[in-house]
């Protein structure tokens, strides 16, 4: 039976791995089993794991039999290959009956309500959700509990509780990431295994030194963070608001699940009987010394800061249920020309299967003006000499970073209006941070609800913006963080006002042609700069602020001023912005300069530049030679032999990798021919 504090319900929630599991764990001292299925969900990568489809059904009536919940985690970013098995997977889940699902991807909230299921529903962690818009635009949207972030504290869970009366889950205890949920594209990058896809290869568990200022720190592993401990914290959680405790752990085997489940369950049980006298710490020993790190009450109270670093060699590379490591730090792949051509040629045949609409005697695309195919030139900008620079340079969109890199600082209303006089028939955004709180919502309300902007556009970063402020009459832009990985969660985003929509940066080369053939609304890429790789709460500066420096060494590529994390295979540059957040970048500059003409005619819309990092010259010249690409496709090659790398060099991230779509290989093998632009003209077949 389900546990009740003063008449509000408390779900302790347990993960199971394996059938196997499940059956000792269900008859343990919890409310709930977490588990996922055969496919579409975030823990796919061991084997021998995760439920069959018979399993599901035996551990639904199990569960319920025992007047326990199942959950089923459909947790996944689907690509356009995986839609038509989401559709016969949620028919099989609506004939099981659990007692909700969890997803990530728009895309299932779109098909249930296609084929018109009963099947509720609960956001997941990798949802991100962070206010309460966010929460509004889901209930609305039909899901009855979420998932809060990771970075949530408990003063805000009770706030959002109280405001929406939605149902929330909070993790109590086990592994967490030091980046915001769905924000960390680092593993698909650099190895075309995505970590919103449960692929991730845990790059933020690598050794690092810090560096800053021409000194090194002894950081050891910056970004390898604790475990969650919320053991000694149960009356907060009750009276944050929290509705069910949730235990990380799928990857777990039976004895340690069960050795979490009933301490918690027993403190749980023992503050209900006697809350004042409750005992906080009676069972810390036995989960200290069982504990595959060290513990951390991560972000309940407020941020941690350098206490959530994890110290323990355990922490900071095994992956506990094997006894193996993820990976090693590892080069990002250099742009080469036999690569280059295999994305030709995906994007020529993306080309051929994509339009059904003429344009001229051009092809098939969405970006047909008057006859012919005409992709438009956006530039993301950090400061107004950015902005002016990428409008000289022939930018049809610009725009105005809401998570602004120090020492700029945010864009003021003169430096918008001035801004505006000169864009001429460009377009000028105003961008929102990626995460809001509700301060954040008040302040942009205030500026948006007064005297027309003279901006173009917003762009756009989470559901709650697009909530908040789609009827501002302003058009949204949906931007990086979206998470766009298939044309249904596009046109979910579209119904709620969004207009034009960025890919995900994590799409690999078949599955992003995929997505360019299927979206019915107007896509943009990023083909240009350095995009964050990780986006974090996590403050690296710390690090110099605390430790002595061990040795002097300045930056390769970067101001000394700006903090790398640094391995034997690279630099990759971190940016604080004005709100404390950081963001780790590519050590390598994204370009997909010779392919160009290939985009356009496969149906891109826009390509964006992520000029926030650049000098204003710098980025000038960048924005001319993309401009003068679009404008004469033909020569993209000599334009490309033309450019030099301001940073370590080009990659193509994540189209360096095949991706999994109609039975293509994971991922493409590494080239030994590397392209430098300067190195000759580059012939692409496919052109």
């Amino acid at each position: 039976m389900a546990r009740y504090f003063n008449g509000k319900e408390v779900e302790l929630l347990a993960p199971t791995g394996t059938f196997e599991i499940f059956k000792e764990v269900i008859h343990a001292n919890c409310d709930a089993v977490y588990f996922g299925g055969p496919s579409l969900n975030m823990r796919m990568m061991r084997k021998g794991y995760n439920f069959s489809r018979p399993e599901i059904i035996e551990a639904i009536k199990h569960a319920h039999a025992l007047h326990k919940k199942a959950y089923v985690t459909v947790n996944n970013l689907l690509n356009e290959g995986e839609i038509e098995e989401a559709r016969d997977y949620l028919r099989f889940l609506e004939q099981a009956g659990p007692d909700a699902i969890i997803v990530q991807d728009f895309a299932i909230l779109a098909l249930i309500q296609e084929m018109k299921l009963q099947l509720p529903v609960h956001s997941s962690v990798m949802m991100n959700v962070h206010n309460r818009e966010m929460i509004t635009a889901l209930s609305e949207m039909g899901v009855t509990r979420v998932v809060t972030s990771r970075e949530m504290d408990l003063t805000t869970t009770r706030y959002l509780r109280e405001t929406t009366g939605m149902e929330l889950e909070y993790f109590i205890h086990g592994d967490m990431c030091s980046v915001h949920g769905a924000n960390c594209y680092f593993s698909s990058l650099v190895f075309g295994m995505s970590s919103n896809r449960g692929k991730c290869l845990k790059p933020c568990r690598w050794d690092y030194r810090v560096k800053k200022d021409g000194y090194v720190y002894p950081s050891e592993y910056p970004l390898a963070v604790k475990d969650m401990f919320m053991y000694e914290h149960i009356p907060e959680l009750i009276h944050g608001g929290v509705t069910s405790f949730k235990i990380e752990g799928r990857m777990r085997d039976t004895e340690f699940v069960l050795m979490l489940v009933n301490a918690y369950g027993d403190a749980i049980d023992r503050y209900i009987e006697d809350p004042v006298g409750f005992e906080r710490n009676r069972d810390t020993k036995l989960l200290y010394d069982n504990r595959k790190r060290d513990f951390s009450t991560g972000y309940a109270f407020g941020r941690p800061g350098l206490s959530y670093i994890n110290k323990r060699y355990e922490g900071t590379g095994k992956f506990y249920s094997t006894g193996k490591v993820f990976s090693t730090p590892t080069e990002e792949r250099r742009l080469g020309e036999k690569r280059l051509g295999e994305v030709a040629n995906v994007l020529v045949r993306a080309a051929e299967r994509g339009g059904a609409e003429q344009c001229g005697q051009q092809g098939t695309n969405r970006n047909c003006r008057n006859g012919q195919n005409r992709m438009e030139l956006s530039v993301h900008v950090n400061n107004a000499a950015q902005a002016r620079a990428a409008l000289e340079g022939g930018a049809d969109h610009v725009y105005l970073s809401g998570d602004v890199f120090e020492p700029d600082r945010p864009f003021t209303k003169q430096e918008i209006a001035q801004l505006a006089e000169i864009k001429g028939e460009a377009k000028l955004y105003l961008g929102l941070p990626r995460m809001m709180t509700e301060l954040h919502f008040e302040m942009y309300d205030a500026l948006l609800s007064g005297e027309r902007l003279p901006i173009d556009g917003i762009l756009v970063t989470n559901l709650g913006a697009i909530h908040k402020f789609a009827s501002k009459g302003y058009p949204l832009v949906g931007d990086i963080n979206l998470n766009i990985f298939n044309h249904l969660s596009a046109e979910m985003y579209a119904k709620l006002g969004v207009e034009r929509f960025t890919a995900s940066v994590e799409l690999p080369l078949y599955e992003f042609s995929k997505l360019l053939e299927n979206a019915d609304v107007p896509l943009e890429a990023v083909v240009h700069g350095s995009p964050a790789l990780m986006y974090m709460e996590h403050d690296l500066y710390e690090n110099t602020e605390v430790f002595e420096p061990i040795a002097e060494e300045n930056n390769l590529y970067v101001d000394n001023r700006i903090l790398v994390l640094m391995t034997d295979k690279g630099e990759n540059p971190v940016y604080r912005d004005v709100h404390g957040r950081c963001h780790l970048m590519l050590a390598k500059e994204l370009c997909l300069l010779p392919v160009i003409k290939e985009l356009q005619d496969a149906g891109l819309s826009v390509c964006r530049i992520e000029g926030a990092t650049y000098q204003p010259e710098q980025l000038k010249s960048i924005v001319s030679v993309y401009k003068t690409a679009i404008e004469q496709p033909e020569a993209a090659g000599e334009l490309f032999t033309g450019m030099t790398p301001v940073y370590a060099g080009y990659t193509l991230g994540a189209l360096q990798f095949d991706g999994g779509v109609a039975g293509r290989p994971v991922a493409a093998e590494a080239e030994a021919c590397e392209v430098e632009p300067g190195q000759g003209q580059m012939q692409i077949t496919g052109q």
